[in-house]
């Protein structure tokens, strides 16, 4: 392998993924770290050189003579493993964002200084390799190259605006040059361990110590226990467990353990065209993750992650019902106001690089059935005598409020920038809105005191189901459309049969998923829809959209089928496993940002649908997952 030039952009599934349920980090196959966000994903980043080569800074640890490179993650873990092969020896550098376990709360991470922490560890395996350090921090997305001084040789202080880091290094001496780039060589010999630590803190608070190698030992020994013991409680060991288990642990470090909030994906604006202009920031919780994430963390034995997040869902959107956005920031912020970064080229020249997300004052109507059917897991999960008074009024006014706004058109969950439509997908979960209400009132009656409210919210969802079957089904075929007085077809309709509106075997659903099929799947690969929607250019297949087709497939007893769909799906993800938003349906290129969160999420509830759907289904994952979504 030779090295790329500056202006070589690797594909986005060369990454690695990288996680301490605080910061992040993405790796490439040659070491280097390109992406990194500490101590929050929405962070500014130290390091950008996936949205720029030359401004966005990067930090490199390779052989100096060319080399080949084999990676793995340890097993079951989210550390990374790096094997340099070269004429003469082998190196391995092991990445981490070190973590252990709070053992006063279960499933949760502690905090201990310094909790910004990058840890790499080199390893000569045989014979000798002389290696090279680079190390190129860009604070606040690269608009500004900081300030390095070397207090030792192995130590280096970078500040500059609000971010502070330290560098400590066993390869060889650093030296610094007029460009903002530290560098070192050395030689690793077969059997030789040396450790590189990065360091994050905010301006005025970076303590400068030298880390001893004993404690740096012992942190990447507690980080690939910490993973290890995580996965090992997945209670899942159907078909595909290695890739439920792999999709559990990137959903696991999208968590952000101070709050419980699932980031959607741990990048900005990769694109979903490259060149093109459909490239968004999705370190943000959407509303529409909630019920999906509860359901299928539940259903395989984590009912912490799926607790603590339903604490972060009451909590975050307590309130008024009419102060429901779609999305929140991982803290629970509602302003996500969307800058471009005008500074920098983009990913292979895609752009505008966006922060911030301006679909975040959207109308989506979905909102409310995301937020009930959250809350009705949580209430399976934990007894409905859980419910307060106030969560309880509460629950009752988003129900009033979806009612009387059930009839208004929407931005729809695809969030288009065309106009808004009576979609077919709001109109669905608006219906579930109300149903999983009824059913909230059927787990604790004393809900609610008003009387009358069972008959009225009954009459109301028998109304939104004669809209959806008159207006929302072509009359030709059958099929469910993408929007009432509209010919488009849209995968979100295989929803229909998903959640619970029809039987997954009823014509309509059948039909539904045969003309997605036919004019909506590219070799076995499923488009959201291929209608205008008010952007330039166009965008791959969506991932989620195959494996809601794999799951559709098994309930409606196409087993085969859906065991196609979801296989060529995990046949695109890289060789870790792991999935971006969208599949280039003519070369299998993994496009948008990395790793998604809902493709994992659709790969554990298809891989669980296709186990239920198989004769004989007779396990405790398959009676928690279908307790969670029977209503």
């Amino acid at each position: 392998m030779t090295d790329m030039t500056e202006t070589d952009f690797p594909p986005i599934s060369d990454y690695a993924f990288l996680s301490d349920c605080h910061s992040v980090a993405l790796v490439g196959r040659d070491a280097s770290v390109e992406w990194a966000c500490f101590h929050r994903f929405d962070q500014r980043s130290v390091f950008a050189r996936i949205l720029d080569r030359e401004r966005g800074g990067y930090f490199r640890i390779a052989p100096v003579a060319e080399y080949t490179t084999t990676r793995r993650y340890l097993p079951d873990t989210n550390v990374l493993e790096t094997r340099f092969e070269t004429a003469t020896g082998t190196v391995t550098v092991t990445d981490c964002l070190p973590v252990r376990e709070d053992l006063t709360r279960p499933g949760l991470v502690e905090r201990r200084p310094p909790d910004g922490l990058l840890l790499r560890t080199v390893r000569g395996e045989a014979g000798t390799v002389e290696l090279r350090l680079e190390f190129a921090p860009r604070f606040e997305y690269g608009l500004t190259t900081p300030f390095i001084e070397l207090p030792e040789e192995d130590l280096a202080v970078v500040t500059g605006g609000p971010d502070s880091l330290l560098l400590q290094s066993d390869l060889g001496a650093l030296t610094t040059d007029e460009t903002g780039m530290c560098t070192s060589h050395a030689n690793v010999d077969q059997g030789q361990v040396a450790y590189v630590a990065l360091t994050y803190a905010a301006a005025g608070a970076l303590t400068v110590r030298r880390l001893p190698c004993a404690d740096l030992s012992g942190r990447l020994a507690e980080t690939v226990a910490f993973w290890t013991n995580w996965a090992a409680r997945c209670t899942y060991q159907g078909p595909h467990r290695d890739a439920v288990v792999r999709s559990a642990l990137v959903l696991k470090g999208l968590i952000y353990d101070e709050t419980g909030a699932l980031a959607a994906a741990p990048t900005t604006s990769l694109p979903e065209e490259i060149g093109g202009e459909r490239n968004w920031d999705y370190r943000y919780t959407w509303l529409r993750d909630s019920a999906a994430m509860l359901a299928a963390l539940g259903a395989i034995g984590y009912l912490e992650e799926a607790q603590h997040f339903a604490d972060w869902l009451l909590r975050t959107t307590a309130g008024r019902a009419e102060d429901l956005q779609i999305m929140y920031g991982i803290g629970g912020e509602r302003l996500l106001h969307e800058v471009d970064l005008d500074h920098l080229k983009g990913y292979r020249g895609s752009r505008p690089v966006r922060v911030g997300n301006g679909a975040w004052d959207q109308f989506q109507l979905d909102t409310y059935g995301e937020l009930l059917a959250a809350a009705f897991i949580v209430l399976k999960l934990r007894g409905a005598e859980t419910l307060t008074p106030r969560g309880a009024a509460f629950l009752c006014d988003v129900v009033d409020l979806n009612i009387k706004r059930w009839q208004e058109v929407d931005d729809g969950i695809w969030e288009i920038r065309g106009g808004r439509r009576h979609f077919v997908f709001s109109k669905l979960m608006a219906w579930l809105a109300v149903d999983c209400g009824l059913h909230i009132l059927d787990l604790n009656p004393a809900l609610t005191q008003e009387p009358g409210v069972r008959e009225r919210w009954q009459d109301a969802r028998q109304e939104m189901r004669t809209a959806l079957e008159t207006r929302g089904v072509d009359p030709e075929t059958g099929a469910f459309l993408q929007a009432f007085e509209h010919d488009e077809l849209d995968a979100s309709a295989l929803q229909v049969g998903l959640r619970g509106f029809l039987p997954p075997d009823d014509p309509r659903i059948l039909a539904t998923i045969d003309r997605i099929e036919a004019e909506l799947t590219r070799n076995g690969h499923v488009y959201r829809y291929l209608g205008e929607d008010g952007l330039q250019g166009e965008e791959g297949t969506f991932v989620f959209c195959t494996l809601w087709m794999a799951s559709a497939l098994a309930r409606a007893g196409r087993t085969d089928a859906a065991e196609t769909y979801l296989t060529r799906v995990l046949d695109c993800a890289n060789d870790l496993g792991l999935l971006a938003e969208e599949i280039d349906p003519g070369t299998g290129e993994q496009l948008g940002n990395f790793p998604q969160g809902f493709s994992h999420l659709g790969v554990i509830g298809a891989a669980l649908n296709l186990a239920h759907a198989r004769p004989g289904a007779d396990a405790p994952w398959i009676d928690r997952w279908k307790d969670l979504q029977e209503r």
